[in-house]
């Protein structure tokens, strides 16, 4: 068996010492950590955990002095399980690959951390483990980017007779001379949405419902434009871009989603305010809901301005 084949299969501290570069290196390793986790891309995998398995190696830089027996001077192992424990909370992902990186690339923002491997594993979607692996090493020593602040939108919405109503462009000539991040949001439209047995299949109906609604609302004003993923608002926030939020993605893909049902758009859509950080949310054509951690205001449906 060659070199290769053999730390394919064997455990990455293998691996990391075949191809270690010239030079000691120390190792940390973190073996058989196995997690619930809800994760995949195929339907049968949304709204049940199963377990995975995390298998990590961390190669880090020799300290220049004694240990001296601290535990702040070495890189722990604690550091290890928290990315790991960091990524699965941030939000459900489909695919192993991207949480192999992300733990990898937070592991790595660790001054001592040299080379990260990373081994995955469903334990349950077969009669074997089936996974990723994969290696990550500290880049070039750069610049450090000016990370910037998230942007606190004002999150706006929109009754179904506000969606209808004459004064529609008017409020988005207000909003979008306000240049401010402004994100519209919607309930599910006045007709009934079909019926499913199954509650996450009637979810998905109910969210779908919604995202209908979106696309009547930026079909009556082109400077709306449905997005349904963080990163398309962040990117429409920074942009002085007004978005309809379509609502399927970040609900289904959220670690902690909201307790509120779609029917109740305006519980939804307060729970996606807190999510966003808004700095403040306009209720058009609804009475306001009770949130004392969120500046809110109401309009009725038939007032000019805003």
């Amino acid at each position: 068996m060659s070199n290769e084949i053999k730390w394919a299969f064997a455990h990455p501290s293998e691996r990391s010492e075949g191809t270690a570069p010239e030079g000691p290196l120390d190792r940390i390793s973190l073996r058989d950590h196995i997690v619930d986790v809800e994760i995949g891309a195929f339907q049968a995998e949304r709204g049940t955990t199963q377990r995975v398995c995390f298998n990590v190696v961390v190669e880090v830089r020799p300290l220049t002095g004694p240990v001296d027996d601290d535990v702040d001077r070495i890189l722990s192992y604690d550091k290890v399980t928290e990315a790991i424990a960091h990524e699965l909370a941030a939000e459900r992902l489909n695919l192993l690959e991207t949480l192999a990186d992300r733990i990898a690339q937070r592991i790595l923002a660790e001054p001592q951390a040299e080379r990260v491997f990373v081994r995955i594993e469903k334990l349950d979607r077969g009669p074997g483990a089936l996974g990723v692996e994969i290696v990550r090493s500290r880049a070039p020593e750069t610049v450090a980017p000016v990370e910037e602040e998230n942007p606190h939108p004002q999150v706006v919405y929109l009754s179904n007779a506000a969606i209808q109503s004459p004064l529609l462009t008017n409020w988005i000539d207000q909003l979008h001379d306000e240049h401010r991040p402004t994100i519209l949001c919607v309930g599910a439209p006045d007709m009934p949405a079909p019926a499913a047995e199954h509650p996450l299949a009637q979810r998905r109906i109910d969210l779908l419902a919604i995202e209908q609604n979106a696309w009547v609302l930026a079909a009556r004003d082109k400077r709306c434009v449905v997005v349904n993923s963080r990163t398309e608002l962040d990117w429409s926030m920074k942009n002085d871009q007004i978005s309809v939020w379509a609502p399927s993605k970040i609900v289904l893909d959220a670690v902690d989603g909201p307790s509120a049902q779609p029917g109740d758009g305006l519980a939804l859509v307060l729970w996606f305010a807190r999510e966003m950080q808004a700095a403040d949310m306009l209720v058009i054509g609804e009475d306001l809901p009770d949130a004392p951690d969120l500046p809110l205001r109401a309009v009725a449906a038939d007032v000019r301005v805003l």
